[in-house]
């Protein structure tokens, strides 16, 4: 059966590391995605985590049910760094976009930890807080309930997996990233008429848009349809 998880308070007093550093959750979590930034998933383990914190690896169960409970917190705080200072103006969609823009982007600033966190749930305080403020802002701008949930479920989803779709690029070796960018260039760009006429005549544009993230265009679209619903109701 998992421990049970010590109060914050008792593990402060009595869990140093053998050089004396009080381990904390935040701390944890802290050097876990500086982990996954250098060694990817597999090198996110008990083990090397402990070595990292100069402490028992044991001694992470007294913070976390396991490794998995681990994964969840190191996702929440994902979210708590993207609503960092963000306050919501009254503009509702301002406030949407600016909230999308910034789990997308802290996501990305972490696109190893993104890959392991973005299709979980972690029902922590972080994630609580964007599930309230994004229901609130839909509601408060007058969304009736159910096209509030709507728009919540299609907003969330879409943040999520355009985090994970453009984390998966970032995780790819620099060669491997410059030959997908690359094909653009080369082959669809040299793609003929004859053969593949739409494409032949937006290869240009094609060659500069499909380098870079659609998210913020599908935002705008989503947001485009949110509001001309919005309108109409």
């Amino acid at each position: 059966m998992p421990k049970a998880v010590v109060p914050e308070e008792k593990r402060r007093r009595r869990r140093p590391t053998k050089s004396g550093t009080v381990l904390s959750e935040a701390l944890i979590v802290e050097t876990a995605l500086r982990l996954l930034r250098e060694h990817g998933s597999a090198g996110l383990t008990a083990r090397r985590l402990g070595l990292a914190l100069d402490a028992d690896p044991s001694t992470l169960y007294r913070y976390f049910r396991g490794m998995d409970d681990l994964t969840l917190a190191i996702g929440d705080a994902l979210i708590g760094q993207a609503l960092k200072g963000w306050r919501p103006t009254g503009e509702w969609r301002a406030d949407l976009r600016t909230v999308g823009l910034r789990i997308h982007a802290a996501y990305l600033a972490h696109p190893q930890a993104a890959l392991l966190t973005t299709n979980r749930v972690t029902g922590r305080a972080n994630e609580l807080a964007a599930d309230e403020a994004v229901l609130d802002v839909l509601r408060t701008a007058g969304f009736p309930l159910p096209e509030t949930v709507r728009v919540y479920h299609a907003f969330i989803d879409q943040t999520l997996a355009f985090a994970a779709l453009d984390a998966a690029s970032l995780t790819l070796p620099s060669a491997s990233q410059r030959a997908d960018e690359a094909m653009w260039r080369s082959t669809y760009a040299r793609l003929p008429r004859t053969t593949h006429p739409r494409i032949a005549e937006a290869a240009r544009l094609l060659a500069t848009r499909m380098v870079t993230s659609a998210y913020p265009t599908a935002l705008e679209m989503l947001l485009d349809s949110a509001e001309a619903r919005l309108k109409s109701g």
